[in-house]
């Protein structure tokens, strides 16, 4: 073939789609990472199941008939071409002419973003939830909730033909509030771990077991969104990234010094966790409109990302919704705030965006546009996923693992395996219960079960 200027773009554009998708990989080790050091130590290899184990669903799934979905041509609901063998060819997608990089690029880097949306819900019904119903789950997920409201934003689907089309830039509705949302169904479904609340309703404190881990796998997601948002270009123009990386800078480190200060404030320390979680409440904020806000705009909504950050999560707890890993203030609470900001701080001068937002002399068009895509999005996938939980929980019988294997480990009831075996003080809780019962004392997960029956929970 011959090299012209063309086919050079074309290769240079490739590799950085290529590149800045196995970026978005690698964000799999951050999530196993994040999610398993802020569970308890009984239930981590559960928690890597789910993190490793989904990547083999939403990669067959997706390809099978998620793409087609998402990006086919179709109507403004769902894409109807490009099923399997179109893959080959790249016809049916009309939607992503734009670029001129390969289909087989375009998939796999849309593939990872698919993988991000799902591994969201893993750890916010973790310690609970049967291994075999998330897995279910993620199924219908990757195949009929994630890619429908993905054409709708993307697919030139609905809301990308509005008189001022809908602006998610690289995904905090269409990635993150989506996730959060499923998952959220999840929790309510599933219900809250046992002995989070107690006889009063009050939140009881389970601590995660390794901060440290928590606290890498943030570093690694951190990373990965260098490749998730400058990469959404899926060209390697120098302008377009080279400001999306530094508005994605600015917005989580606004988000991170922001969580760090009112824990400060509020609780007296600088709790680790909260900072954990504010930096990637600022990264999922800033998604929406990394290439639409100016440098002064990326911070402004980082700053108040940490802040929804750190004030919803005691709120959805006191709400009964268990999250043990406050996914939920992270990426549904931020996913939504990040797609209304660019309603606000949208402009033309000082970003590489075309629209200007309220705060910028644009008026009320692009905020309009931003609200109905947030409601469409969360209406669609509340009543989708809810259906989905149902029909998973109708197939099995229970979302939920039985009370004794969750008070044992969930390690051992789904996998046969704690995490860690070198060091029997880590697991001491199941090493606690047998010997009450050797004492003649009933057994803990004999007391807990026949509560837990008394409440009606399956």
């Amino acid at each position: 073939m011959e090299l012209t200027l063309d086919t050079l773009k074309t290769n240079i554009d490739t590799v950085w789609v290529l590149y800045t998708g196995v970026l978005v990989f690698w964000m799999f080790a951050g999530f196993a990472f994040l999610e398993s050091g802020f569970c308890r130590v009984r239930h981590v290899t559960n928690v890597l199941a789910m993190n490793f184990g989904v990547v083999t669903i939403s990669g067959l799934v997706f390809w099978a008939v998620g793409f087609a979905f998402m990006f086919g041509n179709g109507n403004p609901f769902v894409g109807l071409t490009g099923f399997v063998s179109a893959l080959l060819s790249g016809d049916g997608f009309a939607s992503l002419d734009w670029s001129k990089v390969p289909i087989a690029a375009k998939f796999f880097f849309e593939l990872v973003f698919a993988d991000a949306a799902v591994t969201i819900v893993s750890g916010i019904v973790a310690e609970r939830m049967k291994f075999s119903a998330y897995m279910l789950f993620s199924i219908l997920f990757i195949a009929l909730l994630y890619p429908v409201t993905g054409h709708w934003a993307w697919g030139g689907g609905f809301l990308s033909t509005l008189a001022t089309p809908f602006q998610d830039f690289a995904g905090s509705s269409i990635v993150h509030s989506v996730g959060g949302w499923a998952a959220l169904t999840g929790a309510l479904f599933v219900g809250a771990r046992i002995g989070k609340y107690d006889a009063n309703g009050k939140p009881r404190v389970m601590k995660p077991h390794n901060l440290t881990f928590a606290t890498l796998g943030t570093i690694i997601l951190w990373m990965g969104w260098f490749g998730f948002n400058p990469g959404s270009t899926l060209a390697a123009d120098a302008g377009p990234i080279a400001h999306i990386t530094m508005t994605t800078m600015l917005a989580s480190s606004a988000s991170l010094g922001s969580a760090m200060l009112l824990s400060w404030w509020k609780l007296g320390k600088a709790d680790l966790g909260a900072m954990l979680n504010g930096c990637l409440a600022g990264l999922v904020a800033i998604t929406a409109g990394c290439n639409a806000v100016s440098m002064v705009g990326a911070l402004a909504i980082g700053l108040l990302a940490g802040a929804f950050c750190f004030f919803s999560a005691p709120i959805f707890e006191r709400l009964h919704v268990d999250d043990p890993v406050g996914a939920l203030s992270v990426h549904l609470v931020n996913g939504v705030w990040g797609t209304f900001a660019v309603g606000l701080f949208a402009t033309k001068l000082g970003s590489v965006g075309t629209l200007d937002g309220l705060f910028y002399g644009g008026g009320m068009a692009l905020l309009q546009s931003q609200v109905i895509g947030i409601l469409a999005v969360g209406a669609y996938t509340v009543i989708g996923s809810s259906i989905c939980w149902f029909a998973v929980k109708t197939v099995l019988g229970s979302l939920r693992v039985s009370p004794i294997s969750e008070v044992d480990g969930v390690d051992i009831g789904e996998h046969g395996s704690f995490a860690y075996v070198f060091d029997t003080e880590m697991v001491e809780d199941a090493i606690e219960v047998p010997d009450m019962a050797l004492a003649g004392t009933p057994s803990m997960r004999t007391v807990i079960a026949e509560k837990t029956a008394a409440l009606g929970r399956k």
